[in-house]
């Protein structure tokens, strides 16, 4: 019987010591501030919404509606006409990635090192982003980022 108890306490032990490591690791990957970029986002005017999400050791963000996906009649969906690929003519805009790869920088508090895809030309460039509350600045540029533009998004309920 008393072997029976040491065995149960050892277990037990080891477990609490187990649950006791595991747990902030899971905290800590939920409050990681990169993940501030997750969600749906529309730029100010409304003409383009996005959606961020994990894309695996990056963040990505896809086309989910606007004017720039759309047609006139707000029901078709544009195709990738201009694609450097002319296999991808053919598919829609919606739910293509307009940015992948950014990575979140530490030091700089902001993801760097993404690429954005410019539909309307059929080009990639580079881009960086920063969040503060609400707002995602999306910086897009080729070259240089004082030569490029912000994209200003604010965060969708939901």
């Amino acid at each position: 019987m008393r072997s029976l108890n040491r065995a149960t306490f050892l277990r037990t032990l080891l477990l609490t010591l187990a649950v006791t490591i595991w747990m902030p690791s899971l905290v800590s990957a939920q409050q990681t501030p990169g993940a501030a970029i997750l969600g749906t986002w529309a730029t100010l005017d409304g003409r383009l919404v996005v959606e961020f999400y994990d894309a695996g050791p990056a963040y990505a963000a896809r086309f989910i509606y606007g004017d720039l996906i759309v047609e006139a009649d707000g029901k078709t969906l544009k195709k990738d006409l201009k694609n450097p690929d002319p296999s991808l003519r053919s598919r829609s805009l919606a739910d293509v990635d307009f940015v992948s790869g950014l990575v979140w920088d530490v030091s700089e508090r902001r993801w760097e090192n993404g690429v954005v895809y410019q539909a309307n030309a059929g080009r990639t460039g580079s881009a960086h982003a920063t969040v503060e509350g609400d707002t995602l600045n999306l910086r897009a540029y080729r070259g240089l980022p004082v030569a490029g533009r912000t994209i200003v998004f604010k965060r969708r309920p939901g």
